[in-house]
């Protein structure tokens, strides 16, 4: 794999030190340090568990893209991530640990009288005791341009664990192993701007991505297949031409499971 990155600079300071696993995490994950103690997450393709509808050993790369896309479209979603061909496992994708505010999070389950004013419903339920809740997000321009970025990148996981919010209230995106496939396979908890139009100023976003992207770009397509390359300019050209968010085709199960 090409593994030239436009954002090669190191994210961390002299070497990453495993201090624990991720136990949460479907595929191996450690948190690490850097010489500074700044905190790290680190995925190595040794870890990656096999999946039936995704290459082997494609997971990472796969973080690494999702993250090289977001840097083209400016829109500051995914923590910075690097691709790293000699980690503490072996080659992976290193990315910057977000610390999590609880109570600030963009994406909950509510009682059915206290979603927040604002907010989009997206799913009733019950839960464990019987009680009738809701799935709602908040309407935030961030949230809509990660909604729309997970229509771009065909992101089969967008659970709303994946929504991290910061002590600063800033929104970020992770887990980007199951993005790019060919099939359509968007999976999300952000469905709460279907068929409604895209902003202009995120229009011309994707024209210019899609532009910058031309035929190849060394960024992106090195981890991906020549038709997962193809199909994401399609996804693009696509959402250009309709100028409104998608809406789940019911090809596959539109929310992924669990939640978080």
């Amino acid at each position: 794999m090409d593994t030239s990155d436009e954002t090669s600079n190191s994210i961390f300071k002299g070497t990453l030190e495993p201090i624990g696993q991720l136990r949460d995490a479907s595929n191996g994950s450690l948190l690490c340090q850097d010489d500074t103690e700044s905190l790290f997450v680190y995925k190595p393709v040794a870890g990656e568990r096999p999946l039936w509808d995704f290459p082997d050993e494609t997971l990472s790369g796969r973080e690494v893209a999702a993250a090289n896309l977001d840097v083209m479209l400016g829109w500051g979603l995914v923590p910075p991530t690097r691709w790293v061909s000699e980690g503490p496992a072996g080659p992976g994708m290193v990315q910057k640990w977000i610390e999590e505010v609880d109570e600030l999070r963009p994406v909950n389950i509510f009682d059915v009288e206290s979603v927040p004013v604002g907010w989009r419903s997206i799913l009733e339920a019950v839960d464990q005791r019987g009680n009738p809740v809701v799935l709602a997000h908040d309407a935030s321009e961030s949230l809509m341009q990660m909604a729309l970025f997970d229509a771009i990148v065909n992101n089969a996981d967008r659970k709303a664990g994946h929504v991290l919010a910061d002590e600063q209230g800033q929104i970020f995106a992770i887990d980007h192993g199951v993005c790019f496939n060919e099939e359509p396979k968007l999976r999300t908890v952000l469905w709460g701007w279907v068929d409604q139009p895209i902003l202009e100023p995120d229009l011309a976003a994707l024209e210019d991505l899609l532009r910058a992207l031309g035929n190849s770009h060394d960024h992106i397509d090195p981890y991906l297949s020549r038709g997962e390359s193809h199909e994401l300019r399609r996804r693009i050209a696509e959402l250009l031409k309709a100028q409104t968010f998608p809406q789940p085709r019911g090809q596959w199960p539109a929310i992924p499971w669990p939640v978080f």
